[in-house]
């Protein structure tokens, strides 16, 4: 790939919708999992310019908005420890918890730092020897091995004063939540494609093995996402459900080892609680024994509170992909990207972010 402009060229976008409307004899839904590919197939009008077999869902592929209330109140909690420093990545500063945000709390004097890598946060570590520095690690598996690699380092470097509250979720138990909820039929899922060049495709085989339903691993550009359409269609029309890889220049099989083999020496599942589904086993991570010293939950004792959930927000709901954003009586009015009520509003590969910016009109079918 040398350039973004060669995967939006509209000559062959109308070419695969052209294929796609032909292809397309029976009636189809299909979710997209991560929030990136909803973003893209809003922003390039993509779900109104297929045809009428086939209905588009969002999933619950944005790692801010599926964090549980319960959780954010724990980071809110750690921040107001007097002298300790939490480093963030920027989404989470504005996402409410139950009563506020880690962007109130530093505005009442809380030491709240936006991070672009962990690197930055073991730096910040080094520079302030005498003060206690957490990491909020809220990601799925894309971002989970470079936090892993911070323990490591850390470890390494002697430093006593860096941890970690690991509020990572992984994907695949999630997608398997979903499917034996019954809530939700589906007859394809556009896999994540950041998420897949950790795991490999094959993290995602039981999708189609065990619930028969057909499975593309998607890139993130306009044509990526209508070419993995176009491959689950023809599963679908062929009635061969199956993993295949639409992102070949990101994606391998196996995933990256390096990657996995990061995760697991710091890292093990544990049970975790995602917004709308509840607990989740072997669904989060949490740092291993031996990396006790690195855990932000060991290391202090921190009393988030009582937990409650906004009212009116349906998040859980949209999440899961049982309602859209139209459906939320706060959507536009009560709860805008300026006046956030839920975390699908905040982070930019929200649901409710996204129809916000680029409209959801012409979908409900």
């Amino acid at each position: 790939m040398k350039f973004a402009s060669e995967f939006r060229q509209g000559k062959l976008a109308q070419g695969l919708l052209s294929k796609i409307r032909g292809a397309s004899k029976r009636p189809a839904r299909f979710m997209e999992f991560c929030g990136g590919h909803t973003v893209t197939i809003f922003r390039y009008g993509i779900r109104q310019a297929l045809p009428e077999t086939i209905m588009m869902l969002s999933g619950p592929g944005c790692p801010i908005c599926v964090t549980a209330n319960a959780d954010l109140d724990k980071a809110i909690a750690l921040a107001r420890i007097p002298g300790l420093i939490i480093a963030t990545f920027g989404d989470a500063i504005r996402v409410p918890g139950s009563y506020t945000s880690l962007q109130v709390a530093r505005a009442e004097g809380a030491d709240v730092r936006i991070v672009y890598s962990t690197l930055d946060a073991l730096r910040i570590a080094e520079e302030n020897p005498g003060r206690k520095v957490v990491f909020l690690g809220i990601g799925f598996e894309t971002t989970a091995p470079t936090i892993a690699a911070s323990v490591l380092q850390a470890k390494e470097d002697g430093l006593a004063n860096y941890s970690v509250l690991s509020l990572h979720k992984l994907c695949p138990p999630v997608i398997k939540a979903l499917l034996d909820s019954g809530e939700v039929a589906l007859d394809g899922f556009i896999c994540p494609g950041h998420v897949s060049a950790i795991t490999g495709s094959k993290a995602w085989e039981f999708i189609a093995r065990d619930y028969g339903i057909s499975c593309v691993v998607a890139g993130f550009e306009p044509l990526d996402v209508l070419q993995s359409v176009d491959m689950l269609v023809a599963q679908v029309e062929r009635g061969e459900p199956m993993v295949e890889i639409a992102y070949r220049r990101g994606v391998q099989p196996e995933g990256n080892t390096e990657a996995l083999r990061l995760m697991d020496e710091v890292f093990e599942p544990c049970s975790a609680e995602w917004r709308g589904m509840g607990t989740i086993p072997d669904s989060g991570l949490r740092l291993k024994d031996d990396y006790r010293r690195f855990d932000a939950e060991k290391v202090f004792e921190i009393d988030p509170g009582p937990t409650r959930e906004p009212s009116g927000c349906i998040c859980g709901e949209i999440l899961q992909g049982l309602k859209t954003p139209h459906d939320c009586p706060l959507f536009g009015e009560a709860c805008t990207p300026e006046e956030p009520v839920g975390p699908c509003m905040v982070s930019s590969e929200g649901s409710c972010s996204t129809y916000y910016r680029y409209g959801g009109g012409g979908i409900e079918r």
